[in-house]
């Protein structure tokens, strides 16, 4: 492509991102929707033009978006740019999905760590200690409210105030959380926008098909013997061990549920039968604890190897 119709392009896309930047920041309704949409012009970019060429429009169009958007736009744009120019530099070195989404993931989590780390440096605010001070005052007006009306404070009081307490040991698995949500969602919009545009593309692998490393079954199950045994709150063990737990709870799950939907299509039934099961998993504990089971069964005796085989 022509330089003059590249930096067209480019400055097309920035625009583009400042639109949907400018809704994020100032239209609340539309918010949680245009958020997952802004590392979009930057994946396209990078991936059509090169990581040079998609660095140059993220570090014009943060700029742009810090003179707009104040100290607020920057942050989101930084966020975007970083983990939208990794992802597209790796889709056009046609690399598979889950490398770009972990390489992204990446991108995103360092971001959020020194973004994190530049709120209490700089403006001395705790997030996440904010947060707590929120849910706090939260609790008290509610167990003033049941004392207007003659009522004790109940059991779900205090396992909520349990849970805030908890809140600040949390905030290494809150950023890579966060980081993964934010690379898997974004690079599945980008692979539908990229179809349509033409683009070539590596996608994910069907559901069905997804395994984790069987090495994670082993931290999981090393995790959960220690957190049965328990260790001295607010050590370091203690911090590790809760922020591992849940993450390695929910591949355990999610490697489950994979096996669930590849049952469904050896046995020909019906795919709607997996996702309602994904969707009660949400909703439901026995099914999650099921999907959990079947997560540690198919990384310890590969249980969809052997269903293929029997099949």
């Amino acid at each position: 492509m022509q330089p003059a119709k590249r930096l067209t392009e480019g400055a097309l896309l920035s625009g583009l991102f400042i639109v949907m930047l400018f809704l994020a920041l100032f239209v609340p309704f539309v918010m949680t929707i245009v958020l997952w949409f802004l590392p979009l012009p930057f994946i396209v970019y990078t991936a059509r033009h090169g990581w040079r060429a998609g660095l140059l429009m993220m570090v014009v169009t943060v700029l742009l978006s810090f003179f707009i958007g104040g100290i607020i736009g920057f942050p989101n744009a930084l966020l975007a740019g970083s983990g939208g120019v990794t992802a597209g530099a790796l889709i056009r070195r046609k690399k598979e999905a889950f490398f770009v989404t972990a390489a992204s993931s990446l991108a995103y989590i360092g971001v959020l760590i020194l973004l994190y780390a530049a709120t209490i440096l700089i403006i001395n605010i705790d997030p996440l200690a904010a947060l707590q001070d929120v849910m706090r005052q939260s609790v008290e007006q509610a167990e003033s409210m049941l004392g207007a009306m003659g009522q004790e404070g109940s059991q779900d009081l205090e396992t909520f105030q349990n849970m805030i307490e908890q809140i600040g040991y949390l905030g290494p698995l809150l950023i890579v959380a966060t980081g993964i949500i934010y690379a898997v969602i974004s690079q599945m919009i980008a692979h539908v926008v990229m179809r349509r545009l033409g683009m070539k593309y590596l996608p994910f692998p069907a559901f069905r098909n997804w395994n984790f490393p069987r090495a994670l079954l082993w931290y999981y199950l090393v995790t959960s013997v220690i957190f049965l045994i328990g260790v001295e709150e607010g050590t370091a063990l203690y911090i590790v061990i809760w922020n591992l737990m849940p993450l390695l709870e929910t591949i355990m799950a999610l490697q489950g549920f994979t096996v669930m939907f590849y049952y469904a299509y050896v046995k020909g039934l019906p795919k709607a039968l997996p996702i309602v099961l994904l969707v009660a998993g949400l909703i439901l504990p026995i099914v999650l604890l099921l999907a959990r089971i079947l997560g540690i069964i198919d990384l310890g005796f590969q249980l969809k190897k052997r269903m293929e085989s029997s099949n």
